[in-house]
């Protein structure tokens, strides 16, 4: 068990302006999102914009706002139970609403034709093909966990403000990603099937778990703080993680549709054809087989 003293880590939480500058943005993203939401609404009242979508993208917001604001920003800056929170917040809640609000396919939907196209191709790209693999994704999202609390990289980045808001982009953007290759609504080139997935959710819900248990009693440990800190932040990283890794896996339930074979897809398209077939060519008046 580590024994050393709390200490404060990283970076204070700095001057007004750079608590007004993160929340500045998140308004304008925000205000951004139901513009174009809007301009869906307009172009296709039919298919519109689901208030879902909308609700979760601004609730991904919140929480960031939330993680960059006090009580949770000093918490993080002077105990090791509030850096924590912090991290579960921005690194797994907040990327898990902002992927289920589908800012991709809302661009896809209000971008000009040929700059759609261009963001369409970019999905199929082989670049991020690779990034968006599974393996690489939980790696991005889980692994460097390890690489931080368990290194002298956490101590080496106390005092350093550059370094933690650096950190704080990290956790975000490896959290949307996992997010989006397990459950995001969103298109993603060559997104596995639901069992590949699940088996990658798994794998990241027993290295929280291991992490956490390890974090707990002190293993090789590379943070400065109390007992009772390190022990308070493994907790709320032990169950915390479950929670938002169990909200995760109902998401990619909840997205899941079922895959046809190929046959099905052949019945479906004879089905298909053959109605419109009958719609072509109209009700049949008298003759044998009609309607009197």
């Amino acid at each position: 068990m580590s024994s050393h003293p709390a200490e404060q880590h990283h970076a204070g939480p700095g001057t007004l302006l750079d608590v007004m500058l993160p929340v500045t943005a998140l308004l304008a993203l925000g205000s951004l999102y139901l513009l174009l939401a809007a301009v869906a609404r307009h172009r296709n009242p039919v298919a519109g914009w689901s208030r879902w979508r909308t609700g979760w993208f601004l609730t991904g917001l919140g929480l960031l706002a939330l993680a960059q604001l006090p009580p949770v920003a000093p918490l993080a800056h002077e105990d090791f139970r509030g850096h924590m929170l912090q991290h579960l917040l921005v690194g797994m809640y907040a990327p898990l609403a902002l992927v289920l609000g589908a800012p991709v396919t809302l661009l896809l939907r209000t971008l000009p034709t040929d700059r759609a196209r261009k963001l369409s191709g970019i999905l199929r790209s082989r670049p991020l093909r690779v990034i968006t693999h599974p393996a690489l994704a939980l790696v991005l999202s889980v692994g460097t966990l390890g690489a931080l609390y368990f290194t002298p990289l956490y101590e080496a980045m106390d005092g350093q403000m550059l370094w933690h808001q650096i950190l704080h982009a990290h956790f975000l953007l490896s959290g949307c990603l996992f997010a989006w290759v397990i459950a995001g609504p969103d298109p993603a080139p060559a997104r596995p099937g639901v069992p590949t997935r699940l088996v990658v959710l798994g794998i990241a819900i027993a290295a929280h778990a291991i992490l956490a248990q390890m974090m707990y009693a002190g293993l090789y440990l590379g943070v400065r703080a109390s007992a009772e800190q390190i022990q308070g932040g493994a907790e709320i990283m032990y169950y915390g993680g479950d929670i938002g890794e169990l909200l995760l896996a109902a998401a990619l339930v909840a997205t899941w549709r079922p895959t046809r074979t190929k046959r099905q897809t052949r019945c479906a398209a004879t089905r298909w054809r053959s109605g419109v077939r009958a719609i072509s060519r109209g009700p049949v008046v008298g003759g044998r087989g009609g309607r009197s």
